[in-house]
């Protein structure tokens, strides 16, 4: 039985070695291309942009864009509407007809998205701060009544602070909230 240990104990150490060994190599400095064992699309067979190409009958890769497309994320002159900005400033109004039908969405929208942190009426004190998420904004301070309906717009679309964003509220559906807060 001592002779087995022995054995397995020397085969053991060996193999100890071994590994370390081989790991303390690792950080070695060496001209060949490492071992990829999974290449993940590293290399793959591509045209580099604003190249000659045979392949297209323009003789380039770069492909003309079709008529009517629309750049993303490219400032554009959009309309007040949808950004809250009138040129650089935020804008005053409600680019929408306010009346009571209005106010009713705004209300109900608010309820649905805006309640839960901001709370029934808007002291910040929604059912979330009940469970230790604090820091929804009350919109009593004067910081907050002063604001621009355009910036309370582009708050709600784009979030501010920890407030997240809420741009797949519709346009309207957005402006109504805005009606309904002021």
């Amino acid at each position: 039985m001592r002779g087995f240990i022995r054995i397995f104990l020397a085969i053991f150490g060996a193999l100890v070695l071994a590994v370390v060994a081989i790991a303390g190599f690792r950080g070695d400095y060496t001209q060949r291309t490492p071992i990829e064992i999974f290449p993940d699309m590293d290399r793959q067979p591509k045209y580099k942009s604003q190249t000659p190409s045979s392949f297209f009958t323009e003789g380039r890769v770069d492909r003309i864009p079709p008529y009517g497309t629309v750049p993303f994320h490219v400032a554009t002159d959009q309309p007040y509407r949808l950004t809250g900005k009138m040129a650089n400033m935020w804008g005053t109004g409600i680019p929408v007809t306010v009346d009571q039908k209005l106010l009713a969405r705004g209300q109900e929208r608010y309820q649905i998205n805006c309640q839960v942190c901001h709370g029934t009426t808007g002291a910040g004190n929604g059912i979330t701060s009940q469970y230790g998420l604090v820091g929804a904004a009350s919109y009593h301070q004067d910081k907050y009544r002063e604001m621009a309906d355009g910036e309370i717009f582009n708050t709600i679309t784009h979030g501010k602070g920890q407030m997240g964003p809420y741009h797949h509220i519709e346009v309207n559906d957005r402006w109504a909230i805005v009606a309904y807060i002021r």
